[in-house]
């Protein structure tokens, strides 16, 4: 029976109180409320159209593939959930169809740059770091690609250059970090042409956020996703359906994943001094039935060559005796000849000597 990563973010989230208290022993995860004064971005799934505008930014300002008119009126791409890539490190989903006077409904995917992100939390190697501004920052220098924050990010936002055999990296939204830092927006958030992505601090976006519940009741569920989830996230969203159905894991808890998971992923250390060893005996293994195949296949060869050479010797010998027999027969007849020849000149030699 498979389970999906949703429903098991979901069990998680329902159990987290008690989960917590069973790991707050062993964990060694410091509980991290976030910078102060951290910016974010809040993004009202209830204004999003899927034009896709905010793609298209976000592959300009990364210098990816630009997406031309056609693939941004081709609404085909909606017909399936797609996941970032390498070369679109955001994409829009949609989740529900316009039909019966609803309207559609649509969510960027993207890297939500949690307060405490489990794909800092599972590098071996420190190539994450959460920065005062509130983006979560990737080291490519430092990586060793053993892609264990792809896995472990819950909301699908990780992607790797598998395609790239040299210098591989791990592919995510950074939030326009050195716009950021230049006092700009992030590229989405200018691009997006109804208002569905707003940028600023984070504690402002929270007090608009719930302004706009309480103005709407009718129109938002009474909650933002990503002020409290698994220890807060920079990326916050509002939903007019339950978030569940926009493929986010639904109910509230404030444990982060890292000090839910720390049982699980305690597990990293002993999997990199066992896999090793397990690989080395497969490989033992191998090599050990290509040995003795090795060797097998080379007693069949000398087998055969031993074979041969007994053929060989016989019919040699068997030559030998035919060509014995074969010279007794020429000397036998040659005797034979000589002896008739020898017969025939003795009357003549007679009547000579008379």
């Amino acid at each position: 029976m498979s389970i999906s990563r949703r429903k098991f973010l979901s069990g998680l989230a329902v159990g987290a109180g008690t989960l917590a208290s069973r790991v707050a022993g062993a964990s060694s995860v410091r509980r991290f409320a976030g910078y102060p004064g951290r910016y974010g971005l809040l993004f009202d799934s209830t204004l999003c159209v899927g034009c896709r505008s905010c793609e298209q930014a976000c592959k300009e300002v990364n210098g990816l593939p630009p997406l031309s008119e056609a693939d941004r009126e081709d609404k085909s791409v909606f017909e399936n959930q797609r996941r970032v890539t390498p070369d679109s490190l955001t994409v829009v989903n949609r989740y529900r169809e316009a039909k019966d006077g609803r309207p559609a409904v649509y969510r960027k995917l993207n890297c939500m740059h949690c307060n405490e992100p489990c794909c800092a939390t599972v590098c071996l190697v420190g190539a994450y770091t959460k920065t005062p501004e509130g983006p979560v920052l990737y080291d490519p220098e430092v990586c060793i690609g053993c892609r264990y924050c792809v896995t472990a990010c819950p909301y699908y936002a990780l992607s790797y250059e598998y395609n790239d055999p040299v210098t591989p990296r791990v592919m995510r939204c950074t939030m326009c970090y050195p716009r950021i830092l230049e006092g700009k927006n992030p590229g989405c958030a200018d691009a997006c042409p109804t208002g569905a992505i707003t940028f600023g601090r984070r504690e402002d976006l929270i007090k608009a956020a719930r302004e706009r519940i309480a103005a709407h009741p009718d129109r938002y569920v009474d909650h933002i996703f990503g002020e409290h989830e698994f220890g807060g996230t920079s990326w916050m969203v509002l939903a007019g359906v339950p978030f569940g159905e926009l493929g986010l894991p639904e109910g509230n808890t404030y444990t982060p994943l890292p000090e839910i998971g720390t049982a699980y992923l305690s597990v990293v250390p002993l999997v990199l001094t066992i896999y090793p060893g397990l690989l080395a005996g497969f490989y033992a293994f191998t090599r050990r039935k290509e040995k003795l195949s090795k060797q097998e296949a080379e007693a069949k060869v000398v087998e055969a060559l031993m074979r041969a050479d007994a053929e060989t010797k016989a019919k040699l010998e068997a030559a030998a005796q035919r060509a014995a027999k074969d010279k007794e027969r020429a000397v036998a007849a040659a005797v034979k000849k000589a002896l008739e020849d020898a017969a025939r000149k003795a009357p003549s030699d007679k009547e000579d000597g008379r």
